[in-house]
Protein backbone atom coordinates (compact mmCIF):
# COMPACT_ATOMS: atom_id res chain seq x y z
CA UNK A 1 0.00 0.00 0.00
CA UNK A 2 1.44 3.23 -0.92
CA UNK A 3 0.11 6.59 0.61
CA UNK A 4 1.19 10.10 0.00
CA UNK A 5 1.48 12.19 3.12
CA UNK A 6 1.12 16.04 2.90
CA UNK A 7 3.23 17.58 5.65
CA UNK A 8 3.10 21.41 6.67
CA UNK A 9 3.92 22.87 10.09
CA UNK A 10 3.67 26.11 11.90
CA UNK A 11 6.18 27.72 14.32
CA UNK A 12 5.69 30.64 15.96
CA UNK A 13 8.77 31.11 18.04
CA UNK A 14 10.61 32.53 15.49
CA UNK A 15 11.54 36.14 16.15
CA UNK A 16 12.19 37.53 13.04
CA UNK A 17 10.37 40.46 11.23
CA UNK A 18 10.90 39.02 7.10
CA UNK A 19 8.59 37.69 4.48
CA UNK A 20 10.27 35.00 1.99
CA UNK A 21 8.29 33.57 -1.15
CA UNK A 22 8.83 30.73 -2.93
CA UNK A 23 8.57 28.78 -5.87
CA UNK A 24 8.86 25.07 -5.31
CA UNK A 25 8.61 21.69 -7.54
CA UNK A 26 7.32 18.65 -6.55
CA UNK A 27 8.03 15.41 -8.93
CA UNK A 28 7.30 12.07 -8.25
CA UNK A 29 8.17 8.64 -10.23
CA UNK A 30 6.71 5.42 -9.03
CA UNK A 31 6.55 1.56 -10.29
CA UNK A 32 5.53 -1.52 -9.26
CA UNK A 33 1.62 -0.07 -7.70
CA UNK A 34 -1.16 0.42 -10.12
CA UNK A 35 -3.01 3.09 -8.03
CA UNK A 36 -1.01 6.22 -8.11
CA UNK A 37 0.30 7.91 -11.53
CA UNK A 38 4.23 6.61 -13.03
CA UNK A 39 4.88 9.79 -12.98
CA UNK A 40 3.43 13.80 -11.57
CA UNK A 41 5.08 16.84 -11.50
CA UNK A 42 3.12 19.92 -9.59
CA UNK A 43 4.85 23.57 -9.48
CA UNK A 44 3.98 25.97 -5.63
CA UNK A 45 4.27 28.99 -5.56
CA UNK A 46 2.91 31.18 -2.43
CA UNK A 47 1.28 28.39 -0.84
CA UNK A 48 -0.86 27.96 -3.83
CA UNK A 49 -0.64 24.72 -6.26
CA UNK A 50 0.57 26.30 -9.69
CA UNK A 51 0.08 23.18 -11.90
CA UNK A 52 0.04 19.33 -12.00
CA UNK A 53 0.58 17.12 -14.72
CA UNK A 54 0.42 13.31 -14.26
CA UNK A 55 0.95 10.79 -17.15
CA UNK A 56 -3.14 10.03 -17.41
CA UNK A 57 -3.22 13.63 -18.58
CA UNK A 58 -1.83 14.87 -22.11
CA UNK A 59 -1.39 18.56 -21.05
CA UNK A 60 -0.27 20.55 -18.16
CA UNK A 61 -3.28 21.70 -16.17
CA UNK A 62 -3.33 25.45 -14.17
CA UNK A 63 -4.46 25.03 -10.46
CA UNK A 64 -5.15 28.35 -9.83
CA UNK A 65 -6.58 31.54 -11.59
CA UNK A 66 -3.96 33.37 -11.79
CA UNK A 67 -2.24 30.37 -13.68
CA UNK A 68 -4.90 30.22 -16.11
CA UNK A 69 -4.47 34.00 -16.68
CA UNK A 70 -0.85 33.59 -17.18
CA UNK A 71 -1.82 30.89 -19.99
CA UNK A 72 -3.64 33.54 -21.85
CA UNK A 73 -1.86 36.71 -21.04
CA UNK A 74 2.05 35.10 -22.01
CA UNK A 75 0.86 31.81 -24.46
CA UNK A 76 4.99 31.64 -24.94
CA UNK A 77 6.27 31.11 -21.75
CA UNK A 78 2.84 28.25 -20.68
CA UNK A 79 4.19 26.64 -23.58
CA UNK A 80 8.15 26.53 -22.58
CA UNK A 81 7.04 25.53 -18.73
CA UNK A 82 4.45 23.06 -20.40
CA UNK A 83 6.73 21.08 -22.28
CA UNK A 84 9.61 20.46 -20.01
CA UNK A 85 7.33 19.96 -17.20
CA UNK A 86 5.72 16.90 -19.54
CA UNK A 87 9.53 15.68 -21.13
CA UNK A 88 11.44 15.88 -17.52
CA UNK A 89 10.14 12.79 -16.99
CA UNK A 90 12.43 10.62 -19.32
CA UNK A 91 15.34 12.86 -17.49
CA UNK A 92 13.82 11.83 -14.40
CA UNK A 93 13.71 8.29 -15.06
CA UNK A 94 17.32 7.67 -16.39
CA UNK A 95 18.68 10.02 -13.48
CA UNK A 96 17.04 8.30 -10.93
CA UNK A 97 17.59 4.35 -12.76
CA UNK A 98 21.03 3.92 -10.02
CA UNK A 99 18.65 4.28 -7.08
CA UNK A 100 17.21 0.91 -7.58
CA UNK A 101 20.96 -0.25 -7.97
CA UNK A 102 22.62 1.42 -5.54
CA UNK A 103 20.06 0.18 -3.20
CA UNK A 104 19.76 -3.51 -4.01
CA UNK A 105 15.91 -3.15 -4.53
CA UNK A 106 15.04 -3.73 -8.30
CA UNK A 107 11.68 -5.71 -7.76
CA UNK A 108 8.71 -4.36 -5.73
CA UNK A 109 7.44 -1.06 -5.17
CA UNK A 110 9.78 1.85 -5.72
CA UNK A 111 8.65 5.80 -5.12
CA UNK A 112 11.34 8.18 -6.01
CA UNK A 113 10.53 11.73 -5.42
CA UNK A 114 12.66 15.05 -6.12
CA UNK A 115 11.61 18.37 -3.57
CA UNK A 116 13.23 21.45 -5.62
CA UNK A 117 13.00 25.23 -6.14
CA UNK A 118 13.75 29.11 -4.29
CA UNK A 119 12.78 31.14 -1.62
CA UNK A 120 13.41 34.88 -2.04
CA UNK A 121 13.11 37.66 0.70
CA UNK A 122 12.05 40.37 -1.03
CA UNK A 123 13.66 42.79 1.97
CA UNK A 124 17.52 41.71 2.16
CA UNK A 125 17.27 40.00 -1.62
CA UNK A 126 18.69 36.93 -0.54
CA UNK A 127 18.03 33.95 -2.33
CA UNK A 128 18.08 30.47 -1.08
CA UNK A 129 17.93 27.25 -3.29
CA UNK A 130 17.20 23.62 -2.64
CA UNK A 131 17.24 20.50 -4.17
CA UNK A 132 16.77 16.89 -2.15
CA UNK A 133 15.86 13.49 -3.87
CA UNK A 134 13.74 11.18 -1.57
CA UNK A 135 13.57 7.09 -2.30
CA UNK A 136 10.88 5.26 -0.65
CA UNK A 137 9.96 7.63 1.78
CA UNK A 138 13.46 8.49 3.18
CA UNK A 139 15.81 10.88 2.08
CA UNK A 140 18.07 9.72 -0.39
CA UNK A 141 20.51 12.46 -1.77
CA UNK A 142 20.78 16.41 -1.12
CA UNK A 143 22.37 19.03 -3.50
CA UNK A 144 24.62 21.60 -1.37
CA UNK A 145 24.90 24.92 -3.74
CA UNK A 146 27.97 26.50 -1.56
CA UNK A 147 30.38 23.14 -2.13
CA UNK A 148 27.98 22.30 -5.17
CA UNK A 149 28.39 18.17 -4.19
CA UNK A 150 25.88 15.94 -3.31
CA UNK A 151 24.87 15.01 0.54
CA UNK A 152 24.37 10.96 0.42
CA UNK A 153 21.68 10.37 3.37
CA UNK A 154 22.60 6.94 3.72
CA UNK A 155 24.96 4.35 2.59
CA UNK A 156 22.91 3.24 -0.08
CA UNK A 157 22.99 6.30 -1.68
CA UNK A 158 27.28 6.88 -1.49
CA UNK A 159 27.43 4.84 -5.28
CA UNK A 160 25.46 7.60 -6.72
CA UNK A 161 26.88 10.62 -4.87
CA UNK A 162 30.32 9.80 -6.28
CA UNK A 163 29.27 9.34 -9.85
CA UNK A 164 27.37 12.82 -9.19
CA UNK A 165 29.69 14.69 -8.10
CA UNK A 166 32.37 14.22 -11.06
CA UNK A 167 29.20 14.83 -13.11
CA UNK A 168 30.33 18.44 -13.72
CA UNK A 169 27.48 19.15 -16.46
CA UNK A 170 25.01 18.20 -13.88
CA UNK A 171 26.37 20.28 -11.14
CA UNK A 172 26.56 23.25 -13.74
CA UNK A 173 22.78 22.86 -14.79
CA UNK A 174 21.60 22.59 -11.02
CA UNK A 175 23.23 25.57 -10.04
CA UNK A 176 22.13 27.70 -12.34
CA UNK A 177 18.68 26.33 -12.11
CA UNK A 178 18.57 26.85 -8.56
CA UNK A 179 20.67 30.30 -8.42
CA UNK A 180 19.28 31.85 -11.88
CA UNK A 181 16.44 30.47 -13.43
CA UNK A 182 14.15 29.69 -10.58
CA UNK A 183 14.82 32.70 -8.83
CA UNK A 184 13.73 35.09 -12.05
CA UNK A 185 10.23 32.20 -12.40
CA UNK A 186 9.49 32.95 -8.83
CA UNK A 187 9.93 37.21 -9.16
CA UNK A 188 8.27 36.96 -12.72
CA UNK A 189 5.59 35.27 -10.92
CA UNK A 190 5.84 37.27 -7.63
CA UNK A 191 5.08 40.39 -10.21
CA UNK A 192 2.33 38.64 -11.97
CA UNK A 193 0.46 38.09 -8.88
CA UNK A 194 0.57 41.47 -7.42
CA UNK A 195 -2.80 42.38 -6.41
CA UNK A 196 -4.22 38.82 -7.31
CA UNK A 197 -2.66 36.91 -5.29
CA UNK A 198 -2.06 39.24 -2.19
CA UNK A 199 -5.14 40.83 -1.00
CA UNK A 200 -6.19 39.95 2.34
CA UNK A 201 -8.96 37.34 2.32
CA UNK A 202 -10.64 37.34 6.06
CA UNK A 203 -11.99 34.08 7.27
CA UNK A 204 -15.36 32.54 8.66
CA UNK A 205 -15.06 32.10 12.30
CA UNK A 206 -16.84 29.56 14.42
CA UNK A 207 -16.71 27.91 18.03
CA UNK A 208 -17.18 24.54 17.54
CA UNK A 209 -18.06 21.02 20.40
CA UNK A 210 -18.39 17.99 19.57
CA UNK A 211 -19.45 16.64 22.95
CA UNK A 212 -20.56 18.65 25.82
CA UNK A 213 -17.29 17.32 27.46
CA UNK A 214 -15.41 18.37 24.76
CA UNK A 215 -12.99 21.33 24.14
CA UNK A 216 -14.48 24.06 22.35
CA UNK A 217 -12.52 24.38 18.97
CA UNK A 218 -12.09 28.04 17.24
CA UNK A 219 -12.07 27.13 13.65
CA UNK A 220 -11.51 30.35 11.29
CA UNK A 221 -11.54 29.02 7.01
CA UNK A 222 -11.53 31.21 4.26
CA UNK A 223 -8.34 33.09 4.89
CA UNK A 224 -5.82 34.11 2.71
CA UNK A 225 -2.73 34.47 2.91
CA UNK A 226 -1.43 31.77 5.22
CA UNK A 227 0.73 34.15 7.30
CA UNK A 228 -1.92 33.73 10.77
CA UNK A 229 -1.95 33.51 13.88
CA UNK A 230 -5.22 32.73 15.84
CA UNK A 231 -4.85 32.05 20.00
CA UNK A 232 -7.05 32.32 22.71
CA UNK A 233 -6.88 34.91 25.47
CA UNK A 234 -8.28 35.10 29.37
CA UNK A 235 -9.16 38.88 30.40
CA UNK A 236 -6.99 40.58 27.40
CA UNK A 237 -4.06 37.78 28.25
CA UNK A 238 -2.64 35.37 25.70
CA UNK A 239 -3.51 31.32 27.10
CA UNK A 240 -1.17 28.77 26.98
CA UNK A 241 -2.26 25.91 29.35
CA UNK A 242 -4.79 24.11 27.86
CA UNK A 243 -4.81 25.08 24.60
CA UNK A 244 -4.13 22.86 21.61
CA UNK A 245 -2.69 24.84 18.40
CA UNK A 246 -3.84 23.31 15.30
CA UNK A 247 -1.71 23.45 11.81
CA UNK A 248 -2.49 26.23 9.00
CA UNK A 249 -4.15 23.93 6.46
CA UNK A 250 -4.94 24.48 2.78
CA UNK A 251 -8.21 24.62 1.15
CA UNK A 252 -9.46 23.32 -2.10
CA UNK A 253 -10.44 27.13 -3.31
CA UNK A 254 -6.55 28.64 -2.58
CA UNK A 255 -7.76 29.79 0.62
CA UNK A 256 -6.67 28.16 4.39
CA UNK A 257 -8.39 27.33 7.48
CA UNK A 258 -6.80 26.95 10.95
CA UNK A 259 -8.24 25.74 14.33
CA UNK A 260 -6.91 26.23 18.36
CA UNK A 261 -8.64 24.16 20.90
CA UNK A 262 -9.72 25.38 24.63
CA UNK A 263 -9.98 22.49 26.96
CA UNK A 264 -12.88 24.18 28.59
CA UNK A 265 -13.09 21.03 31.48
CA UNK A 266 -11.75 23.37 34.21
CA UNK A 267 -13.50 26.92 33.29
CA UNK A 268 -16.52 27.81 35.59
CA UNK A 269 -19.86 28.87 33.23
CA UNK A 270 -20.52 31.46 34.86
CA UNK A 271 -16.29 32.27 33.62
CA UNK A 272 -17.13 31.92 30.11
CA UNK A 273 -17.42 35.23 29.02
CA UNK A 274 -13.97 36.14 30.33
CA UNK A 275 -12.14 34.17 27.44
CA UNK A 276 -12.34 35.02 23.63
CA UNK A 277 -10.66 33.85 20.49
CA UNK A 278 -8.53 36.18 18.37
CA UNK A 279 -7.46 35.59 14.92
CA UNK A 280 -4.79 37.93 13.04
CA UNK A 281 -4.07 38.18 9.25
CA UNK A 282 -1.00 39.50 8.06
CA UNK A 283 -1.86 42.85 6.30
CA UNK A 284 -5.18 43.56 8.50
CA UNK A 285 -4.96 45.83 11.35
CA UNK A 286 -8.03 44.80 12.96
CA UNK A 287 -8.32 41.54 14.88
CA UNK A 288 -11.34 38.53 14.37
CA UNK A 289 -12.31 38.41 17.57
CA UNK A 290 -14.70 35.91 19.21
CA UNK A 291 -15.89 35.59 22.90
CA UNK A 292 -16.59 32.05 24.46
CA UNK A 293 -20.68 32.05 24.68
CA UNK A 294 -22.51 28.94 25.03
CA UNK A 295 -25.32 30.05 22.50
CA UNK A 296 -22.94 30.65 19.44
CA UNK A 297 -20.91 27.61 19.88
CA UNK A 298 -21.78 25.03 17.15
CA UNK A 299 -22.44 21.57 17.88
CA UNK A 300 -23.52 18.23 16.59
CA UNK A 301 -24.93 17.12 20.48
CA UNK A 302 -27.90 19.20 20.80
CA UNK A 303 -30.81 21.03 19.46
CA UNK A 304 -30.60 24.73 18.54
CA UNK A 305 -33.78 27.15 18.42
CA UNK A 306 -33.45 29.34 15.05
CA UNK A 307 -37.04 32.06 15.47
CA UNK A 308 -39.69 29.58 16.13
CA UNK A 309 -38.31 26.45 14.55
CA UNK A 310 -36.06 23.63 16.00
CA UNK A 311 -33.92 22.33 14.24
CA UNK A 312 -30.81 20.13 14.78
CA UNK A 313 -27.55 21.74 13.55
CA UNK A 314 -25.47 19.25 12.45
CA UNK A 315 -21.81 20.46 12.03
CA UNK A 316 -19.02 18.59 10.64
CA UNK A 317 -16.48 19.36 12.94
CA UNK A 318 -12.93 19.86 11.89
CA UNK A 319 -11.61 17.45 9.82
CA UNK A 320 -7.76 16.75 10.01
CA UNK A 321 -5.79 15.04 7.83
CA UNK A 322 -3.28 12.46 9.21
CA UNK A 323 -0.05 14.27 8.65
CA UNK A 324 3.48 12.52 8.86
CA UNK A 325 5.98 14.76 10.34
CA UNK A 326 9.23 13.95 8.20
CA UNK A 327 12.35 15.06 10.36
CA UNK A 328 15.19 15.27 8.20
CA UNK A 329 16.55 17.61 5.57
CA UNK A 330 13.62 19.09 4.33
CA UNK A 331 12.63 20.54 7.98
CA UNK A 332 11.15 23.52 8.91
CA UNK A 333 11.64 27.01 6.56
CA UNK A 334 10.52 30.23 8.24
CA UNK A 335 7.66 31.06 5.61
CA UNK A 336 7.22 34.72 7.57
CA UNK A 337 6.51 37.07 10.43
CA UNK A 338 4.16 40.89 11.00
CA UNK A 339 4.52 42.90 13.05
CA UNK A 340 0.91 42.99 15.06
CA UNK A 341 0.77 45.70 18.13
CA UNK A 342 4.35 45.99 18.83
CA UNK A 343 4.60 41.85 18.74
CA UNK A 344 6.34 39.33 16.02
CA UNK A 345 3.88 37.09 14.73
CA UNK A 346 5.51 34.26 13.07
CA UNK A 347 4.68 31.66 10.47
CA UNK A 348 6.44 28.64 9.52
CA UNK A 349 6.49 26.43 6.85
CA UNK A 350 7.26 23.02 5.03
CA UNK A 351 6.18 21.82 1.56
CA UNK A 352 4.63 18.91 0.73
CA UNK A 353 6.91 15.44 1.56
CA UNK A 354 5.65 11.81 -0.15
CA UNK A 355 6.30 9.32 2.06
CA UNK A 356 5.67 5.49 1.08
CA UNK A 357 4.40 2.69 3.32
CA UNK A 358 4.52 -0.57 2.09
CA UNK A 359 2.41 -3.35 3.51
Amino acid sequence: RITILFSLFIDYSVPIITIKHFMRFYIMMSSGNQNIPDYFIMANFEEVVMVYYDTNMKTLEPRHDWARRLMVDDPQHWDTISEDGIHYEQVFRVDTDSFKQDSNQTGGVHIIQQYWGCEWDDETEKLDGFLQYGYNGEDFLTFDQETETWIAANPQAETTKLEWDGDTARTVLWTNLLAKSCPAWLKKYFIYTNGLLHIPELPSVSLLQKTPSSPVSCHATGFYPHRAVMFWRKDGEDLYEDVDQGEILPNHDGTFQMRVDLNISSINPEDWRRYDCVFQLSGVTEDTVTVLHKPVIRTNWEKIGIGNDQVVVLVILISIIGFTVHKKKTGERLRGCFHRNTEAKCVGERGLVYQSERE
